[in-house]
């Protein structure tokens, strides 16, 4: 029996809270900058058939993979599961990202019977491996990159496993704060269960399962509407990923979309093999990318669920990088291959659904890990982030600036958490001028963000793209700056360093990080002058940049346009053109 339609939404939107709820439990409990700060973490309810009933506003990459979480790791799981209970994982290939996020699932029951699950992944800024942050980008094996838990139970009846505890801790740099991010997460579960069960006593256990499963044939109703208004065909595009980091050679990433009546079929024949090195992406990243791509493109009011994804079927050959065999590591895949796999949709999109798909996005998640030990009392720090770049232009809109694109979605690390928990000097964080691919739709610029180190030594991992391959614009947009990483010696060497490497760095030493900026949409001639008169007076784009790039001239005393130069110059340039 269908509940009546108010109880079915009042359900969703609590079902939804509920998420968000677990989220902000999560974050205020934890220890580590990268979650309490960062907020690298996120939350689900999953119903009592493992399928995903809701979700909060988290990171795609965790969420669009949590599915694939959850339904192995129950999979693989080798133990009953009981009120209080909760299994712990985090192998790549069973939960779906990488190393360091790690996956807590608990199951809600009432009285004994099943009524959900809840379930939330966190970002840990240190599961071992070779090097701090376990994002070692010169990993040739996924056991380089930090310590494998399979599923297993990690609180009995309400009590955690000790002994399961003591050897997690023994194989990570930062035990205290792994033990206080694990205690979160378990918060956070805990948090979803009261939500879920306060849920059902109050409307009944078969009201909610009734309500759950019309809110995901809603949501795959509306999915199937959406995708049925859509060109019908084949779209196909490529991109490439600039090296693995140890060799240099590009790796293409390859796909055709193809839409037939109300479904989508998304085929990755064509990828290239799976590689020696951190870049390739497990099925659940893939999977992702997909997911976050066509909600997009579609109808971002569609509730996200299990019904969501029936219309959507993804084929990636095995033993591709995206969709890689045991041993391969994956570190990167989760944060860069992920990238690159959004940007080589949207551009399939592009030629499918051209006003709704931006240009290309900073197209990477800057990975810095960085650790060592304290001078005075030799206990390990590690510390982890992603740095923003530009989003890319769209029709109608300038891209973003400054912020976190496509599969990563969290908040910048504040100066003040990063000197207060590391030795660490945050020297410059500004916005990067001419970062943004020049079009009719500037794409956003990137920033420069720098830092100096304080303790003796340290280990730095940075795990990166886009500094060879800019992001691309659109329809006559031009594509975004390159990003760029250096480091400066106190005796005033600079040593440029590549997008995936390992390095030692001493006391004194900065690290210069310049991020890339979005691509452009639509042709920079067209752009509003008035438009670039304010970038450049907001120190977004340059002079030069208005005149070579746009065809404005501006005068800098007093700042203004010069109209008839400007229209003079803009004929020139579409001539030559």
């Amino acid at each position: 029996m269908t509940p009546d339609p108010v109880t079915v939404e009042v359900i969703r939107g609590a079902l939804t809270y509920a998420s968000e709820e677990m989220g902000i439990a999560l974050r205020n409990a934890a220890y580590s900058p990268n979650i309490k700060e960062r907020m690298d973490c996120s939350c689900t309810i999953f119903d009592h058939k493992q399928r995903l009933a809701a979700q909060a506003e988290h990171i795609p990459v965790h969420l669009g993979s949590m599915i694939f979480a959850v339904q192995e790791g129950l999979k693989y799981y080798r133990g009953t599961l009981e009120d209080g209970d909760m299994i712990l994982l985090n192998d790549p290939y069973i939960s779906g990202t990488h190393l360091p996020d790690i996956t807590l699932i608990s199951p809600i029951l009432i009285e004994g019977e099943l009524v959900g699950f809840a379930a939330n992944k966190a970002h840990h800024s240190d599961v071992g491996g070779k090097a701090p942050g376990s994002m070692a980008a010169d990993a040739t094996d996924l056991s380089q990159e930090g310590f494998i838990i399979p599923p297993v139970k990690f609180v009995d009846a309400g009590v955690i496993d000790e002994d399961l505890v003591n050897l997690i801790l023994s194989n990570v740099r930062t035990p205290d704060v792994r033990m206080g991010d694990l205690r979160a997460q378990i918060a956070a579960n805990l948090m979803g269960e009261q939500k879920v069960v306060e849920i059902v006593e109050r409307y009944g256990v078969d009201t909610y399962h009734d309500a759950v499963e019309t809110i995901m044939n809603r949501s795959e109703l509306m999915m199937r509407s959406e995708i049925a208004k859509m060109p019908k065909g084949r779209f196909e595009a490529e991109d490439f990923l600039e090296d693995t980091g140890i060799h240099d050679e590009p790796v293409r990433i390859r796909v055709a979309i193809t839409v037939h009546d109300d479904t989508v079929k998304i085929d990755y024949t064509g990828t290239h093999n799976q590689v020696d090195a951190p870049i390739n992406a497990v099925w659940g990243v893939t999977l992702s990318g997909v997911y976050y791509t066509l909600k997009c493109i579609t109808n971002p009011a569609i509730p996200t669920n299990d019904g969501y994804c029936r219309p959507i079927k993804v084929y990636a050959p095995k033993g591709t990088i995206l969709n890689p065999t045991r041993p391969a590591p994956v570190a990167g895949g989760n944060v860069e291959t992920s990238q690159r796999n959004v940007d080589v949709l949207m551009k399939a999109c592009a030629r499918l659904v051209p006003e709704r798909v931006c240009a290309a996005c900073q197209g990477t998640m800057n990975n810095i890990s960085v650790g060592g030990a304290d001078s005075e009392t030799g206990k390990a720090w590690s510390f982890y982030e992603t740095v923003a770049g530009g989003f890319g232009g769209r029709y109608g809109f300038d891209g973003i600036d400054a912020i976190h694109t496509h599969m990563t979605n969290t908040m910048n690390t504040p100066i003040e958490a990063i000197e207060q928990a590391y030795p660490i000097r945050v020297l410059a964080y500004e916005l990067r001028r001419d970062g943004g691919g020049p079009g009719r739709w500037r794409g956003g610029v990137g920033i420069t963000r720098s830092w100096q180190l304080l303790a003796p030594s340290a280990t730095l991992s940075i795990l990166a793209e886009r500094v060879k391959i800019p992001p691309w614009g659109l329809f006559r947009g031009r594509p975004g700056a390159l990003g760029e990483y250096l480091l400066k010696k106190p005796d005033g060497r600079t040593i440029k360093l590549k997008s995936k490497s390992v390095v030692t760095m001493r006391q004194g030493d900065t690290l210069l990080i310049k991020t890339p900026g979005g691509g452009g949409y639509g042709d920079p001639l067209e752009r509003d002058p008035e438009l670039v008169l304010i970038d450049v007076i907001n120190e977004l784009v340059s002079l030069k940049s208005a005149r070579t790039d746009y065809g404005v001239i501006i005068d800098s005393k007093p700042m203004r346009i010069d109209l008839e130069a400007t229209k003079q110059l803009r004929t020139k340039m579409r001539e030559i053109a």
